[in-house]
C-alpha cells in the first residue's frame, strides 16, 4: 500500500514595481521560492515571456528537476548492479510548442547524460538501467511527455 507525503514551498511575486499589474507591462514577472530551511530561489518568466534571462524560469526548473531525478535514480541503480560511477553530467534538452494564443506545453525531454564509468564496466547493463529509471523515477512518473536518453560512456 502506498504512503502518501506532502512537499511545501512559498512561491512569493517580487516583480511590483510600486503599480501592481495596473499595465500590462508595468510589472516585473519575478518571484522567489522559498522552502524551508533551504536558501532562496529567485526566479523570472521565461525571457521569451519578458522574463529576466539571468534567473531560472518554470521551464528550466521543470527541466532540471527531470534530470536531477534521473541521475539520482541512475547512480542507486548502478550502485546496487555494481556499476561504479565516477562522474555524471547533463546537458538535457527540453522539447517545447507553442500555440497561436500563448499557450505552451513540454512535449519531450532528450537526457543526454555523459557518464565515467570504472574500467571493465558491462556498457551494456550500464545502458539497461536507463530503461529502469522510468519505472520508479518520482518526477518521470508525473509528467505527461516522453523523456528520451541518449547517453554517452567514458571508462577511466
Amino acid at each position: 500500500m502506498p504512503k502518501f507525503h506532502d512537499y511545501t514551498c512559498r512561491i512569493g511575486w517580487t516583480g511590483n514595481r510600486g503599480e501592481g499589474t495596473r499595465t500590462y507591462r508595468g510589472y516585473d514577472r519575478t518571484w522567489d521560492i522559498t522552502t524551508i530551511g533551504k536558501p532562496v530561489i529567485k526566479c523570472s518568466n521565461d525571457p521569451l515571456l519578458g522574463g529576466n534571462p539571468a534567473l531560472p524560469n518554470p521551464e528550466d526548473l521543470l527541466l532540471a528537476s527531470v534530470s536531477a531525478c534521473h541521475m539520482l535514480w541512475y547512480l542507486h541503480l548502478g550502485s546496487d548492479a555494481g556499476i561504479v560511477v565516477h562522474s555524471y553530467t547533463d546537458e538535457p534538452v527540453g522539447h517545447g510548442e507553442s500555440e497561436p494564443n500563448g499557450a505552451g506545453r513540454f512535449v519531450g525531454i532528450t537526457l543526454r547524460p555523459r557518464i565515467e564509468v570504472e574500467s571493465g564496466i558491462d556498457l551494456h547493463k550500464a545502458e539497461a538501467i536507463h530503461h529502469r529509471i522510468h519505472e520508479v523515477c518520482y518526477i518521470a512518473r508525473s509528467v505527461n511527455f516522453p523523456i528520451l536518453v541518449e547517453a554517452d560512456y567514458r571508462k577511466l
